[in-house]
């Protein structure tokens, strides 16, 4: 994205530092951070950052546990899931994060898993760029605390899965859309294949050892996961119906 250099004053080096203003682009500015800062310890950071208005990009890498310190349960831990602090399973749904950042409006937010759509992330990533203000792009990224059964080597086939069977979705929402008379709103996942909901948290040990221990509050929990899911993919199924002009008003 290239902006329309302004001369400082007249200058010979000024006049032909904006001639070569063609040649110059604008600064890129990213802040990169996992879901332990971003939805728990550092979300009132988070919050100030883009109520600022100011045009900075965040990416959330977000693996639903304090990786890097042990795998604790986080605000961002989904129900049923064995962390630190939830031995027994976490009982409480996870924040929904995006979602509450679309709340002010003017703020550019998507969910992404590479695995699961590289063209939907990419998307993502340069419509944020190229949004002239606050944008928070989600990440699914799978860790080593989730115990994926096929190992850390399938971790993009897990978030494929992850996506196919409608335990993380992938969205968009652009203000700038709606300043077009769109809906800023953009559904990128398809219709899960709900089936395969179950056998999905079964092929990770941070679900399946919920199962060896509490087998029966793991059957309720399990089940309680994909009734939550279903609940947001719903949410989101209605946030992307775009409303005739006189619905809306």
């Amino acid at each position: 994205k290239i902006r329309p250099m302004v001369a400082a004053c007249d200058c010979d080096i000024c006049k032909q530092i904006h001639e070569l203003g063609h040649f110059m682009i604008k600064k890129s500015q990213w802040i990169i951070g996992g879901d332990g800062w971003a939805y728990d310890i550092g979300f009132g950071g988070l919050d100030h950052v883009i109520a600022s208005g100011e045009n900075v990009n965040i990416l959330v890498v977000d693996t639903e546990v304090y990786s890097n310190t042990g795998g604790q349960s986080s605000k961002s831990t989904p129900v049923g899931a064995v962390a630190k602090f939830a031995a027994a399973g976490k009982q409480v749904r996870k924040k929904d994060l995006g979602l509450i950042a679309t709340t002010y409006g003017y703020v550019y937010v998507a969910q992404i898993a590479m695995g699961a759509n590289q063209a939907q992330t990419l998307k993502a990533i340069k419509e944020a760029e190229a949004y002239d203000g606050p944008s928070l792009i989600i990440a699914y990224a799978p860790c080593i605390s989730h115990g994926l059964k096929g190992g850390m080597g399938k971790a993009q086939t897990e978030e494929a899965e992850a996506v196919a069977c409608g335990y993380w979705h992938l969205w968009r929402y652009n203000p700038a859309l709606e300043a077009e008379g769109k809906n800023p709103f953009s559904l990128d996942s398809k219709e899960p294949q709900w089936d395969k909901f179950q056998s999905f948290l079964k092929g990770e040990v941070r679900y399946s050892s919920l199962m060896k221990q509490f087998p029966v509050e793991a059957a309720e929990l399990f089940q309680a996961a994909e009734k939550n899911a279903k609940w947001r993919y719903n949410n989101y199924k209605r946030l992307s119906i775009t409303m005739e002009p006189e619905a809306a008003e």
